[in-house]
């Protein structure tokens, strides 16, 4: 009988452990400042060593459901999302087909690119979010919707 307590015990805790772990980090890189939940906008991208200010539409938000949506600059977007501690993923952008200048249009397209090529890495301090790839290119995004 107290084997079997034993063996119940742990397949609890089996179960049990990674369920709290994953709600824990659920909210994102930090318990204190939240990931998701939140409209970032998209201050600037550094891609291939070359920084770029974010047109004023460039938004994210990473919702509390699995999905983020948003706006890569010019077309809005919305994708499946996973959210496991410091470490977001995004699943394949659906985006909406507008034309804009090519300054925009290229903000975009390497936006989406460093937003889509794999894990990427959250750090939130003081009201900012980094978003770094595995290339080390980095999302700078600061809280609240573009004016």
């Amino acid at each position: 009988m107290k084997r079997h307590k034993q063996r119940m015990f742990l397949a609890v805790a089996a179960v049990l452990v990674p369920l709290a772990a994953a709600s824990g980090s659920a909210r994102g890189a930090s318990a204190g400042q939240p990931v998701t939940g939140v409209d970032w906008r998209v201050d600037s991208l550094t891609a291939d060593g070359v920084t770029r200010q974010a047109p004023a539409a460039a938004r994210i938000r990473i919702g509390t459901d699995g999905l983020a949506a948003g706006n890569l600059g010019c077309n809005g977007f919305s994708a499946r999302v996973t959210v496991a501690g410091d470490r977001i993923t995004l699943g394949n952008l659906r985006t909406t087909k507008m034309a804009c200048d090519p300054a925009r249009m290229d903000f975009e397209r390497a936006l989406a690119r460093t937003l889509t090529t794999g894990t990427l890495t959250a750090r939130v301090a003081d009201g900012r979010l980094t978003l770094t790839d595995g290339d080390g290119d980095l999302v700078r995004l600061s809280r609240g919707a573009p004016e």
